[in-house]
């Protein structure tokens, strides 16, 4: 069964490591306030609120606060092949790994930290599926919103603008503005990120906020329609439809007759 541990530590801007430490486990810690340095035998890093730093078994390495620090921290050891994979993967040549969260995955990633800390804290009734379910979840969140380099971040910083202004039609040329870029460079670095472009990404958020409203509110269609950027009922419906096959109101009903 693998052994986990898993902690918030709270220091002030003076707290330090003794010494470079190394250990069996697995580590992913995540810095949730505050900055500080990452030091290994021969290279020292910075690291601030957003960046994980994994951290594999046996390499020497230690923390250092520069300012009041939290981390969230992960040790797994004698885990599955499947979840040692999962890590792996994210990992190159047994070095440790920094990268940085935007905002709103960072958010994402403390809310299932905690919520692992909680299910950990009670008494279950299958602890090893459950706490192998756990690292899957917690490490195939890092896996999918992990970039690297300043750049990327920007990047990912304009997904997140994205997705929190949902009603407004953004021009391509302002979002490449706000990333410092060209259109065209804006365009390309976009789609090496996420794989899409600003607007198929957008619409693929307009749509996975609609269905979650229509699923889970009593909110009217009207209103929905106008939350994820639609003036008009008609066009959102029409919108839908091409998206799902089916209208928003259909939709709804089949969900609740579904899970009826």
């Amino acid at each position: 069964m693998a052994a986990i541990r898993s902690f918030i530590g709270t220091h002030d801007q003076n707290w330090e490591d003794e010494q470079l430490w190394t250990h069996r486990d697995l580590e992913v810690t995540m810095i949730l306030d505050g900055s500080g340095r990452f030091q290994l035998e021969n290279t020292e890093e910075s690291v601030e609120a957003g960046h994980v730093v994994l951290i594999p078994s046996h390499v020497a390495h230690s923390f250092h606060a520069v300012t009041p620090i939290r981390f969230g921290v992960l040790l797994m050891d004698q885990v599955p092949d499947d979840v040692q994979g999962l890590f792996d993967s994210m990992i190159v040549d047994h070095k440790p790994r920094i990268i940085a969260l935007s905002r709103l995955d960072r958010d994402h990633y403390e809310r299932l930290f905690r919520e692992w800390l909680r299910i950990r804290s009670t008494k279950l009734k299958s602890p090893e599926r459950n706490y192998k379910a756990w690292m899957e979840i917690l490490l195939l969140f890092l896996q999918e919103h992990c970039y690297d380099g300043h750049q990327a971040l920007s990047i990912s910083s304009i997904g997140d603008y994205i997705r929190e202004h949902l009603q407004q039609s953004i021009p391509v040329s302002e979002l490449a503005e706000m990333a410092g870029l060209t259109v065209e460079g804006f365009r390309k670095k976009f789609l090496k990120v996420y794989g899409m472009t600003p607007k198929h990404y957008q619409q693929r958020c307009r749509l996975s906020e609609a269905k979650w409203l229509l699923s889970s509110s009593d909110k009217d269609i009207q209103s929905i329609s106008s939350l994820v950027g639609f003036e008009q009922l008609h066009s959102f419906s029409l919108w839908f439809k091409k998206m799902e096959g089916c209208p928003p109101s259909e939709w709804r009903t089949r969900q609740r007759l579904y899970h009826d």
